[in-house]
């Protein structure tokens, strides 16, 4: 049986932020179930590891509860986040602007041996 999941935002983009609490409360359920969650932020989506963006982003409009509330709940509960190196070129950014839960970088090349060694199921947001 699979016991590991790799959700992968590629698609979500942060102008749209009703799009991003799905993904982060599957992880954070996923993660509670004690399965082994691995989360790439990568394009558009990348911006949310760099520090202070989703801290400045809310799911529903008025509602307290941030995004970055969202990812810290799921690393919370074992949710391992990573950023897409080539996001740093991307956004001008350096490894030091990236939130603490970002456990640091995951390429193309990792992310496609983790889905095609058959170990893992994958949900994209």
């Amino acid at each position: 049986m699979t016991r590991r999941l790799l959700i992968v935002l590629v698609n979500t983009d942060p102008r749209n932020a009703e799009e991003l609490g799905a993904p982060f409360y599957h992880a954070a359920v996923a993660a509670a179930m004690d399965y082994e969650v691995d989360v790439i932020c990568t394009a558009s989506a990348g911006r949310l590891m760099v520090k202070g963006v989703a801290e400045k982003l809310h799911v529903k409009s008025g509602h307290p509860r941030t995004v970055y509330d969202w990812i810290k709940e799921a690393n919370d509960q074992g949710a391992r986040f990573w950023a897409c190196p080539a996001n740093l070129d991307l956004l001008d950014i350096t490894e030091a602007d990236l939130i603490p839960e970002c456990r640091g970088m995951m390429g193309a090349a990792t992310m496609i041996q983790n889905i095609m060694d058959g170990e893992c199921r994958v949900l994209t947001y």
